[in-house]
């Protein structure tokens, strides 16, 4: 195991423990729902299957089609949001850490 899955573990692990992971989760999810990127993402999603084709068109070829771009409006939330961006950074959990052990 690498040392970056090493300390997505590590992360994730804590976010569950804290109970902030949910937490965390939320506040993107009602995030990216008010800046509109989840109608982004869905408009998106009808403009490939009306190019290509609902009988043409599976789950996985959306998935395919979508992630880039989603991926690549999602940062703009996150960068516009203080929690989110020390949440994405890994920032948070590190801070967490750092405080629990010296306890």
């Amino acid at each position: 195991m690498s040392k970056e899955s090493r300390m997505r573990a590590t992360i994730n692990q804590k976010l569950t423990e804290m109970g902030e992971g949910e937490r965390l989760k939320e506040l993107l999810r009602a995030k990216l729902t008010e800046c509109g990127w989840k109608d982004q993402m869905k408009a998106h999603c009808k403009e490939v299957i009306k190019d290509k084709g609902l009988e043409h068109v599976t789950v996985e070829d959306l998935m395919v089609e979508i992630t880039p771009k989603g991926r690549g409006t999602s940062g703009n939330v996150i960068l516009k949001n203080p929690t989110l961006l020390l949440f994405d950074s890994g920032l948070y959990i590190q801070m967490n850490l750092d405080d629990h052990s010296s306890s």
